[in-house]
């Protein structure tokens, strides 16, 4: 053992390693969704939005966004350079109070993960429902069943999701497919070596910015 990170109150559901391994994220009960600088071992900051437990985490390829599945029948999409959430994914409609979304219902978000083109994003709930997203549309592009679906993960290519499930089954999924524009994927080339702060500090139209920043 090397380190053990502290500051979590209870449960952690879930880690992921930013792709550079600068940085981890853990979530867990109590609405928790920590940062931890990996090279001095200390808490960045912990991200507020969730109404119930969180439960999953991944990175975009380009460590540029976090997204996070919680009980609260949300997916956020994060910025986890300056904690703000740019993106919202429900999974029930209309989304629920605060108050209601702390308690039992059968949207519970169980799993998230982000496909290796940098655009989608699969999710599981408990509504028996696998969804795929796009990071730029606040609506799945498509859905699939799933009963009892515990976790997924996009192949290396990205061109195949699979999802584990209570009953001990592996499912498998060929996912949307979109070839990336030029830009987006210049935009991800960019972001695998600045974090935000630096691009918003470039001399560059704020169309520009706004895109490098996912915020468009």
């Amino acid at each position: 053992m090397m380190k053990v990170l502290r500051g979590h109150q209870n449960w952690v559901y879930s880690c992921a390693f930013s792709p550079d391994s600068s940085m981890l994220c853990s979530v867990g009960a109590s609405k928790a969704v920590f940062l931890w600088n990996m090279d001095k071992y200390t808490m960045i900051q912990k991200l507020e939005g969730h109404h119930h437990d969180v439960v999953a985490c991944d990175f975009s390829p380009d460590g540029a966004l976090l997204a996070t599945a919680s009980y609260d029948t949300r997916v956020y999409i994060w910025d986890p350079h300056t904690g703000d959430i740019l993106m919202e994914f429900g999974h029930l409609f209309p989304p629920p109070t605060p108050i209601f979304a702390g308690g039992a219902n059968d949207r519970w978000v169980r799993s998230v993960s982000f496909s290796h083109d940098g655009l989608h994003v699969a999710s599981l709930a408990d509504d028996k429902m696998v969804r795929f997203w796009r990071i730029d549309e606040d609506y799945p592009v498509q859905v699939a069943p799933l009963s009892n679906g515990l976790c997924c993960a996009f192949s290396t290519d990205g061109s195949v999701l699979a999802a584990g499930t209570h009953d001990g089954s592996v499912y498998f999924w060929a996912t949307p497919r979109q070839v990336p524009s030029l830009q987006h994927l210049c935009r991800m080339s960019i972001r695998r070596v600045m974090p935000t702060r630096e691009v918003q500090e470039l001399p560059i139209p704020s169309k520009v910015l706004e895109f490098l920043s996912y915020r468009t």
